[in-house]
């Protein structure tokens, strides 16, 4: 009885080893990934089918070394390595082709873009091409209109001439006429402001004619010397005042040589001096209070500077 249980679960044990067996000696030439999982897990499960559960337990454990054994055996053999080691290669040649693959699909994304940034500027040059012949056409249209309109108002004997002539004499009497308004104004101011000087020269009212009729002649001529030394540097306070001054040392110079003459002596000398910054003084004040008056005419727009246009 002994005799035949062993030989029961002898019978037992091959059978439930034969599945398994047969297995790991029908891979002659075992996949790369499989060999690699072999690498990494020291045992190798077997799932075989029992009709006894208890059994297949007991066996367990001598068919795990066993299938471990046939494995390294496998694994240890000279063609298995080279066959590992080339496919290890065969690996590394496919990383690099992937990588050389995705450079070379970046380079053809680059000239793409590149060919379509050539395309596009292309297509700007020639819509530049095309807006610079309609601005000549347009610059042709307008030459043209323009000389028609010159022919029209003018006329077929010269009459454009003649029209621009008159523009030109009706600027000129523009320009005169600013010119007389700005002498009246700086007559005006000049005289009223030299009155009191005036009064303080002179003992009776009839020797008031000469000194009023000076002052007003002086201050016409610098109202209209002022308006066309200032123009349209109505800012330039130095030019204001330079020309003011001016004005007012000659006219003071002027009038301390209308009278005594200079003697040879220091009394003379400073007799002379005194009266001359007193004379110069006085055209000085006339000659400011004009320039300040036709100055706020020119920037409230009561008289225009020159040229008006």
């Amino acid at each position: 009885m002994g005799s035949i249980d062993n030989k029961r679960s002898w019978n037992s044990l091959t059978n439930a080893m034969n599945p398994c067996t047969n297995i790991v000696n029908s891979v002659q030439v075992p996949f790369p990934l499989f060999i690699k999982s072999f690498r990494s897990v020291p045992s190798f499960k077997c799932l075989c089918s029992s009709s006894d559960e208890k059994g297949s337990d007991d066996v367990k454990d001598p068919l795990y070394g066993l299938v471990d054994k046939q494995v390294q055996e496998l694994l240890s053999r000279k063609e298995n390595k080279i066959l590992l080691d080339g496919l290890e290669k065969a690996s590394q040649r496919v990383e690099m082709a992937k990588r050389e693959l995705e450079l070379i699909q970046k380079q053809e994304l680059a000239v793409k873009q590149l060919k379509d940034y050539v395309n596009q500027l292309e297509g700007e040059v020639l819509e530049i091409e095309e807006c610079q012949r309609d601005i000549s056409e347009a610059k042709a249209l307008v030459e043209k209109a323009e000389q028609s309109l010159l022919v029209n108002m003018g006329g077929p004997e010269g009459g454009g001439t003649s029209m621009g002539m008159k523009s030109e004499e009706t600027d000129r009497d523009e320009e005169r006429w600013e010119s007389i308004k700005t002498a009246s104004i700086s007559a005006l101011v000049g005289t009223v402001s030299g009155l009191p000087i005036c009064f303080t020269q002179v003992t009776d009212t009839t020797q008031l004619l000469l000194p009023l009729t000076i002052n007003f002649i002086s201050c016409a001529l610098f109202g209209v010397t002022f308006r066309y030394t200032i123009r349209r540097n109505l800012d330039d306070v130095q030019l204001k005042t330079g020309v003011a001054a001016a004005f007012g040392v000659v006219k003071g110079l002027g009038t301390l040589s209308g009278g005594p003459l200079l003697e040879p002596n220091f009394q003379s000398f400073l007799s002379h001096a005194q009266d001359g910054t007193i004379y110069v003084s006085e055209n000085l004040l006339i000659f400011v209070s004009v320039a300040v008056a036709l100055d706020y005419c020119l920037k409230t727009g009561l008289l225009n500077a020159f040229p008006i246009d």
